[in-house]
């Protein structure tokens, strides 16, 4: 199987991930929960994750990395932490189901900033036309999942902070390839999986907190007992219940590969790839490619379309064939509207720092293959 999948979940991982989980089934319980070896090792194990990630993230406090399930997870903390139902909050044009689902639910009123793919300066400026005084908050993806586009978002952040409104980022497909640093952006929070660009496993994720917090759950936590309410104090309040051990071990171990390769690195790796892709799918009659000209504004993430063929029907082909993408809207119906691609949707190759450039090329070869026989 060639796996160009990663946007979705990392499949290849480092081995360490993997015995790392193997070896925390066997030998942890639950951290706060006793004064035993198998407890202490699990806190011992939970607190190193917190200061790797703190230190790959920019975060002065290891206590203010907050386990989450996923990234979704850590959004909806994010989120109903700063906003209540007739708030007004601004978007990009591209954020995926986990933001906007639950602006909606909280019946929030939500402001849209568009921009062309791949022009970060005009999306900069459509934020800072729609950033009007009634905003209560900011969010906004770093890269989005469709396209890869790297949206500005230092520059959105500072902007958040001159004008004094709360920033939130989605950095779902830029942590482990991109610079994420809360110490520079200042954000109130920043929401990541484990499972993708961290190379840990699924079921994992991470908030860096930057602001007062509001529980989504309530429940144990192994600390204030003998009180009704959650703890004041992080990561507690946001950690009600048995943490995922097994899960949090193998994630130390992925971002222990982060850093020891560095995110740049990893970046350059992905998008020589998608680019290699990019180049050998536009030589193709009757396909479409949704690639930064310059490159600079992509990350390792491609979109295309095979002439009037259905993409989900292009993505069943490629699985046949050994190969993994994903076809549709990718939970991202806002950022097909934005680029133009809501009706019929795209074929996704995501690329991570396992793939290799043959199979780059193998991806080419297929849908070329697929398109001579479709035209017949």
């Amino acid at each position: 199987m060639i796996y160009l999948d990663s946007a979705a979940t990392t499949m290849q991982k480092p081995p360490s991930v993997s015995r790392a989980c193997v070896s925390a089934m066997r030998t942890m319980a639950s951290p706060g929960r006793g004064g035993h070896r198998p407890a202490m090792l699990a806190a011992r194990t939970a607190f190193a994750c917190r200061e790797e990630a703190a230190a790959l993230f920019g975060v002065n406090e290891p206590e203010n990395v907050v386990f989450t399930f996923n990234a979704t997870h850590g959004l909806n903390i994010a989120i109903k932490s700063l906003v209540k139902r007739g708030d007004t909050v601004l978007i990009s044009g591209y954020e995926h189901n986990a933001v906007t689902r639950p602006l909606h639910a909280l019946g929030a009123v939500v402001k849209v900033a568009y921009g062309p793919l791949f022009q970060p300066e005009a999306m900069f400026r459509s934020f800072e036309e729609q950033l009007t005084p009634e905003v209560c908050a900011v969010v906004c993806n770093h890269v989005s999942n469709v396209f890869g586009y790297i949206l500005p978002v230092e520059r959105i952040a500072a902007l958040c902070r001159a004008r004094g409104v709360p920033f939130i980022l989605d950095a779902s497909q830029s942590a482990g390839c991109l610079p994420v640093d809360m110490s520079q952006l200042k954000a109130a929070f920043i929401a990541m999986p484990g499972h993708k660009g961290l190379y840990g496993p699924q079921g994992t994720g991470l908030l860096l907190c930057g602001t007062d917090t509001q529980p989504l759950l309530e429940g144990g936590t192994g600390s204030m007992s003998a009180r009704q309410e959650m703890p004041d104090f992080l990561p507690d309040r946001l950690e009600a219940g048995t943490h995922n051990i097994p899960g949090i071990a193998g994630l130390l171990e992925g971002i222990r590969y982060v850093r020891r390769e560095g995110p740049l690195k990893i970046l350059e790796r992905e998008r020589r790839l998608m680019q290699t892709a990019a180049k050998g799918l536009s030589a193709l009659p009757e396909i479409t490619v949704y690639a930064d000209p310059q490159g600079s504004a992509q990350a390792g993430v491609l979109s295309f379309q095979v002439g009037e063929m259905d993409c989900e029907l292009v993505g069943e082909a490629l699985g046949k064939c050994g190969i993994a993408v994903r076809a549709g809207l990718h939970c991202s119906p806002l950022a097909h509207r934005s680029a133009g691609t809501y009706e019929k949707g795209t074929v996704r190759s995501s690329f991570s720092s396992f793939n290799s450039r043959l199979e780059a090329e193998r991806l080419v070869w297929e849908i070329g293959h697929l398109n001579r026989k479709n035209s017949r």
